[in-house]
This record gives C-alpha cells, structure tokens and sequence, in this order.
C-alpha cells in the first residue's frame, strides 16, 4: 500500500527539527512521498533544500495568501525560473483566505492571478488556498480557464457544494485534510461521500490540523494514514483501494514526480 502526502510544511517549526523521525514514521505509515508547501517565495532556498535531501520529498514554489503583501515584488517570470529545479513539482500554494484577511484582498487576487499564469507557462500543477472566499475564487477560476487551462487542486477542501462542483466542471482536484475526521465535520463528510474519487487527495497540511485520534498535536505526514482511512469508510471502501486511488490521481496530476516503481505497475481500477 503506497500513501502520498500532497501536501505539508516540512520547513515549518515543530517539524523542521526533526524531519529525519518524521520521514521514518511516514514510512512506517505507508506514506511513501510527499510534497512540502513552499508558502514565501523569499523562504523557498530552505522548502527545496529540504526536497534536495530526501529522495521521496518533493517541493513547490509560490506565496501564501496570507503573505501577498509581503512579496508584492515576485514575478510570474521569478516562479517559473525556480520552478525549473528538478524537486519543484508545482506552483504555490496561493489563493484566497478572507477568513484571516492577513493581506488585503486586491493583492491576494493579484498574486493568486501570477501563480494561475506561472502554472499555466510551465503545465505544474497549481496548490490552491481557498477559505471563505468561495465565490470570489470561482470567478477567477472561471475568468483564468477562459484565458487558457491550466493543472491545479484545491488543497484541504473546506468549502461547500458549489465550489467543489465547480472546481470538478473546470478539471480541478480536491484534496483532503485531516479536517475530514473532526466530529462536526459533517457536511464536508457528506460531500467527501458523493465526490468521484478519480479527483481526490489525501493530505495533512502538517503541522497543522492533526486528525483525529492526534487532535491537539503535531500533524506530520504519517497521519495522512487517518485521513484515508475515514475517506475509505464514507466511501464504503477498502483503506487499499483508496489509497491505490489517490496515489495514481496523484501521479496524473503532479507529473513531474517519479512513481515509485509498485505504484508504476498498478493500474486504476476504481
């Protein structure tokens, strides 16, 4: 059984300390690769470092929405040159996050406008934030797919029905969190239920929203183990289906990550 976290913050506290442990319990878990967020393209030199170190971690390039005001500066042309190593597998994670509100909005569009376009130039796919800001982000996705396609997901889907189903209409993927195992995360378990598993993830956005049984630790890339596992129960479906599943939406999605070579010869059968 081959796990993929598709996304997490190796370089931030709490995690950054101790990776070698944390990679050794991911692989104890089943999680056999896994893709660490960059959130500040000034920071991005430690995110790839970190990916340059160990064969099975890979990395993107791009800044958060809570820091656009901070990087104003950053370019379409300065993602796409750094997304030329050969660790970056995709562009962000941007967005839009009106929950904080930590940048003003304008900008955060702004931003999330230049990743849309650095994805679109290099075909990566794009890392999307999106909270509380469903409608605003389904009409720039609208505006930019009419401009040109390009690859993204939804990382650590939160939102309703309407921005699920318009994500999927535009070829979109949805990744899941951690947050899918809370107990009053009952509608997002129902929509979890009725989503084409041909379009999702498994993730942890470690060090952040451990699942439960860890509620109140440290999340790290080992839980995503009990996220597949509540998506496997919602579905009515085996732990190994779901992750052979989301393994190969994985590697349809982000390709420029090597398979490994049991997930390689498995075909998707679900």
């Amino acid at each position: 059984m081959i796990l993929i976290d598709s996304h997490c913050h190796l370089d931030f506290p709490k995690l950054v300390e101790q990776v070698d442990e944390v990679l050794a319990r991911a692989e104890a878990a089943g999680v056999r690769q896994m893709v660490t967020i960059c959130t500040r393209v000034k920071k991005f030199d430690e995110v790839r470092a970190i990916a340059e170190r160990h064969e099975n971690v890979f990395c993107s390039v791009g800044t958060h929405p809570h820091n656009a005001d901070e990087e104003k500066e950053i370019t379409v042309e300065d993602i796409v040159g750094l997304s030329e190593h050969p660790k970056v597998v995709a562009i962000g994670e941007s967005g839009l996050d009106y929950y904080y509100d930590n940048a003003p909005r304008d900008l955060q569009k702004q931003a999330f406008r230049r990743h849309i376009e650095a994805a679109r130039r290099t075909g990566l796919p794009l890392v999307i934030h999106s909270r509380d800001a469903d409608d605003d982000m389904i009409a720039i996705l609208r505006d930019e797919m009419d401009r040109g396609a390009f690859p993204a997901l939804i990382h650590c889907f939160t939102a309703g029905e309407e921005l699920a189903q318009a994500a999927l209409d535009m070829g979109l993927y949805i990744s899941l969190s951690g947050v899918l195992t809370f107990k009053k995360a009952t509608e997002l378990q129902q929509l979890a239920a009725e989503l084409p598993l041909d379009r999702l993830f498994v993730e942890t956005d470690s060090p952040f929203l451990a699942p439960a049984p860890h509620r109140g630790e440290t999340n790290e890339p080992a839980f995503t183990l009990h996220t597949a596992n509540r998506l496997a129960e919602l579905k009515g479906l085996s732990l190994e289906q779901i992750a052979e599943a989301t393994t190969q939406n994985f590697y349809r999605l982000f390709k420029k990550v090597p398979p490994l070579v049991e997930a390689a010869s498995v075909s998707a059968t679900i």
